[in-house]
């Protein structure tokens, strides 16, 4: 069926601008009205297979972690039946959704992005603060602005990607197209922001693919609403399958179709090792070689050299390291700081450490929420206690469970820069120091570099260049995102790709074009336009 003929292009791509929400405003009483009404009610959330809801009687609830006894969803876990049945509806959806002309797919994500940046904002926000304990700055910039640019980029990346078509000779036609993948995708998404929640099922749509997708149960809230704004915007039935779930009820399955050709995954290094590790074992069963993306831990750094500004410095580490509660792939968690700038450091962070408000994320005035959930309040925890025992806290360092998961922003000072604090990810409001004599600016540079197995981002502070080229090169493959006088969090997608390397994940760059390249298969097409009429070559005369 033609659509009509055209080489079509796409709007040119923005990003969203971020709403401030100040006391007074319209959109922070549209929010609010919004907040209680989800607050006041409890939601079921069903597994959808096909566009077919479907309630399996399983079910988790789905709690607030700044008022942990406050439901607000009761999910329907996937059963063996329904995680086959998903299989099956990705195979059907995907043949009629990969042959519609790839404007007719790039305008369900557009309009995806402009139900979102208006009348789903207020849905998407209150849902990501509710149940993942964000406070209004950081729900805006995830749920609302971040996934608004994901689709409008894409959609442009996806444009860009097929607009590049290799050299003709005389006499021949050469082009390549993209074709989805042969299969199905298996999108595998983590608690800590909606925007990736949505755009790992997304991205691969965009390209023509059909997706499983199961969400981390403490995001089901606002991935519930997600899909469906998805529903909303014309997404077909079946090419994208909605399947909360149990990762060892659904991983499985899933990754044992012979059908599986490609698995987006953000979360844990050690699930992603095992998720790798069992398609390996099993690769020889595949019709294709399975697309394997994921980007999973970080332990990320900020390196003040001694030229460092102060003030520059410590409100880095005050937002890259607390705010949403420290739980970013990309959150500040081990700092480095001379011994001549770290008294001076050292005060002005204990001091607007004390400043900070903590609280239910419903109080706008509260710069950090709860931790997501019991799990991560008990690993937060036991961290703090290894503080107490061999280390030096100088703010924070307590936790309190009785209402919601609360952690208080920690600062600890250790002595060994292999501290176990300055090596593992913690994933919470605890950042480790290690001060270092001024004078060691070389050897710093390899501490850095070899003590985390991790490589996702990182920060130096210096207002002397050679400084900042030096940590440049020598920290070349310690982050995938590196940061210069700015704080290691916060990736703008169109502006800084994101991802990192080693134990940090693949390094695709969700945010740009390279990821998108990964959900196709391309084929290469050559049209001899006057083919030749004699197998002799006129040297043989």
């Amino acid at each position: 069926m033609n659509s009509g003929d055209g080489i079509f292009n796409v709007p040119p791509p923005r990003n969203e601008p971020v709403l401030a929400y100040a006391p007074g405003s319209p959109e922070r009483a549209s929010l609010e009205a919004e907040i209680a009404r989800q607050s006041g009610e409890v939601i079921e959330i069903p597994c959808v297979v096909g566009g077919e809801r479907i309630y399996t009687g399983q079910t988790v609830e789905v709690t607030m972690p700044c008022d942990h006894h406050h439901v607000l969803a009761r999910a329907h876990l996937a059963t063996p039946e329904v995680v086959d049945k998903a299989v099956q509806a990705s195979l059907r959806a995907r043949r009629e959704w990969e042959a519609l002309p790839w404007n007719e797919r790039a305008a369900v994500f557009l309009r995806m992005a402009e139900l979102l940046a208006g009348p789903w904002r207020d849905r998407l926000n209150a849902a990501t603060m509710l149940g993942q304990g964000k406070t209004v700055h950081q729900a805006e910039i995830d749920s609302a602005c971040e996934i608004i640019d994901f689709w409008r980029f894409n959609v442009h990346f996806a444009r860009q990607l097929m607009a590049d078509q290799p050299l003709s000779g005389a006499g021949a036609w050469n082009r390549v197209e993209l074709r989805a993948l042969e299969g199905f995708v298996f999108a595998v998404t983590p608690f800590n922001f909606t925007s990736i929640a949505l755009n790992l099922p997304t991205a691969p749509a965009i390209m023509g693919n059909a997706v499983i997708w199961k969400p981390a149960t403490t995001q089901l809230f606002a991935a519930w609403y997600g899909y469906e704004l998805m529903e909303a915007a014309g997404l077909p039935a079946g090419v994208i399958n909605f399947l909360p779930g149990r990762g060892s009820v659904v991983g499985p399955m899933v990754m044992d179709s012979e059908h599986l050709a490609g698995l987006h995954f953000t979360g844990s290094t050690g699930t992603f090792q095992g998720m790798w590790r069992h398609v390996g074992g099993r690769i020889e069963r595949y019709r294709s070689y399975p697309r394997i993306v994921g980007e999973t831990g970080g332990k990320d750094f900020i390196l003040a050299h001694p030229s460092a500004d102060v003030d520059a410095l410590v409100t880095a580490i005050l937002r890259g390291g607390y705010e949403y509660q420290g739980q970013k792939c990309s959150a500040a968690s081990r700092i480095y700081v001379p011994d001549d700038l770290w008294p001076r450091v050292r005060e002005r962070l204990v001091a607007e450490i004390g400043e900070i408000k903590m609280g239910d994320i419903r109080d706008f005035s509260n710069f950090m929420g709860a931790v997501i959930d019991g799990s991560a309040f008990a690993n937060h925890t036991d961290y703090l206690a290894l503080a107490h025992e061999t280390g030096k806290v100088h703010a924070g360092g307590e936790a309190d469970d009785r209402v919601g998961w609360y952690v208080q922003p920690t600062l600890v000072e250790v002595e060994d820069p292999r501290h176990r604090m300055m090596r593992e990810e913690i994933f919470g409001p605890i950042v480790t120091a290690w001060v270092y004599p001024s004078g060691r600016w070389e050897e710093v540079l390899e501490i850095v570099d070899g003590t985390s197995p991790y490589a996702l981002t990182g920060a130096v502070f210096a207002q002397d260049r050679a400084a900042i080229h030096q940590a440049s090169v020598a920290l070349r493959h310690a982050a995938g995102n590196f940061y210069v006088n700015d704080k290691p969090t916060g990736a703008v997608v169109g502006q800084q790709p994101f991802g990192g390397a080693r134990a940090s994940g693949t390094n695709d760059k969700a945010g740009s074009a390279l990821n998108l390249l990964r959900w196709a298969s391309p084929r290469a097409i050559k049209e001899n336009l006057l083919p030749p009429r004699d197998w002799r070559y006129p040297f043989m005369g």
